[in-house]
């Protein structure tokens, strides 16, 4: 059973359609909506600030969502997808947006709609990532617009989420 645990009497609140894994731990301030998937090993820990996951996000394998005490909460909009071992903390990240494998993305940074983050990229504190666009590399730099079939990725892959997550219900 997933790790779910108040601190300072605040519960983590996750809607009942959500996929949350087994071994991933869920901690204080979190709120996280419907149609969610939290996969293995992620550890979203709302301890010394809130985390906000709107509809149809996915946080994949050993992903971490933190935030910073007294300064930054984690604000994820809806359709988002966090991919494997990424580190997201302090920032806001706005709808249909993809998170690269291995990817930071750190305080104060805003991730506007319809951004792909490339795998492993470093996005830099208080930088804005802007709509329409990927960026890469340490530190994450505007590369190119986005092509139609990336726009289409991230308009479907958060529906795949929400099938890989059904099959662990069966």
């Amino acid at each position: 059973m997933a790790l779910i645990l108040p601190v300072k009497g605040v519960y983590p609140s996750i809607q009942e359609d959500c996929f949350i894994a087994d071994n991933a731990s869920i901690i204080g301030d979190v709120q996280i909506a419907d149609h969610c998937s939290v996969w293995f090993n992620a550890v979203i820990r709302g301890d010394v600030n809130y985390i906000r996951i709107g509809s149809y996000s996915n946080i994949q394998d050993n992903v971490t969502i933190h935030g910073t005490y007294l300064k930054n909460g984690t604000d994820i909009g809806n359709y988002v997808n966090v991919g494997h071992n990424a580190l997201v903390h302090g920032c806001k990240i706005d709808d249909y947006v993809l998170i690269g494998m291995g990817a930071i993305v750190m305080d104060k940074a805003h991730i506007q709609s319809h951004v792909i983050i490339a795998a492993g990229a470093v996005v830099l504190e208080n930088t804005i990532c802007e709509s329409g666009f990927l960026y890469a590399g340490i530190p994450a730099k505007k590369i190119k617009p986005l092509s139609a079939d990336q726009l289409n990725l991230l308009q479907q892959l958060p529906h795949n989420y929400v099938l890989y997550s059904s099959w662990f219900n069966e």
